[in-house]
C-alpha cells in the first residue's frame, strides 16, 4: 500500500532533471515553459489546513513556483497542469490555488470555478490528444485513493479500445428495490433535506 501511494504521489511531480527539454521528449520540438507565475500563494488563500501542511504540499509548492510542472492554464482560483506520470497522454489535473484537503472541505464557489473550466480544458485536451472522450475523476479520501490531500480533479482523455480501466469490462448488476436500498435512499434524502434546511437558515 505504501508503494502504491508513493507511486501515485510521484505521478504528480515533474522530474527535477536540470535539463528541462528531456522531460518533453514525447513532443515534437521544444516546449516553451509558460510564464504563469501564480498570482496567489497557496498559504494566503484561506484554506482549511495549517501553514505547515501547506508548506509540505506538492501542489502548494507548484502553485508557489517552488516545484516545476507543465502548466496548461491558470486563473485567480485554479491551475491546470499535466500529470507528469499520466495514466494516458494528456492526463491533466485541475487544482485550486488555495489549500483544501478534500472536496467536501472546498468551498462551493471554488468547486464551481474549477468545474466551470472542465468543458473548455477537456475540449482542448481532447483535441490535442486526438481523443473524443474523457473521464473526470476525483479521488476523495484515503479509501478512494487520494494520496495528495489538496483537492484536485483529474481530466483523463480516452480513445475507444484503450482499455484503461479494468472495471469497464466488469459486469454490472441492476439495482433492485429492497430493504437495504430503501433504507439507503431514505437516509440520503434525509441528510440532503437536513443539510439544505440548515444552509438556508
Amino acid at each position: 500500500m505504501a508503494q502504491r501511494r508513493l507511486a501515485v504521489l510521484s505521478s504528480h511531480l515533474l522530474q527535477t532533471d536540470p535539463v528541462l527539454p528531456s522531460a518533453t521528449h514525447r513532443r515534437e520540438g521544444p516546449v516553451e515553459p509558460l510564464d504563469l507565475a501564480s498570482t496567489s500563494s497557496c498559504c494566503a488563500g484561506g484554506g482549511d489546513a495549517g501553514r505547515d501542511e501547506e508548506k509540505g504540499c506538492v501542489f502548494c509548492r507548484i502553485i508557489r513556483d517552488e516545484s516545476p510542472a507543465f502548466k496548461l492554464y491558470e486563473d485567480d482560483v485554479c491551475i491546470c497542469i499535466l500529470d507528469s506520470n499520466p495514466l494516458i497522454l494528456g492526463h491533466s489535473l485541475i487544482i485550486p490555488k488555495s489549500h483544501f484537503s478534500s472536496l467536501e472541505a472546498t468551498p462551493p464557489p471554488v468547486v464551481a470555478s474549477m468545474c466551470s473550466k472542465i468543458p473548455f480544458l477537456s475540449s482542448c485536451i481532447m483535441k490535442a490528444t486526438q481523443c473524443d472522450s474523457f473521464n473526470l475523476l476525483v479521488n476523495n479520501g484515503s479509501a478512494a485513493g487520494q494520496v495528495i490531500f489538496h483537492t484536485h480533479l483529474h481530466i483523463i482523455p480516452r480513445k475507444a479500445g484503450d482499455e484503461l480501466w479494468r472495471s469497464e469490462s466488469c459486469r454490472r448488476h441492476p439495482i433492485e428495490s429492497n430493504q437495504e436500498i430503501d433504507h439507503l435512499v431514505n437516509s440520503i434524502r434525509h441528510l440532503v433535506s437536513s443539510s439544505s434546511s440548515s444552509s438556508q437558515q
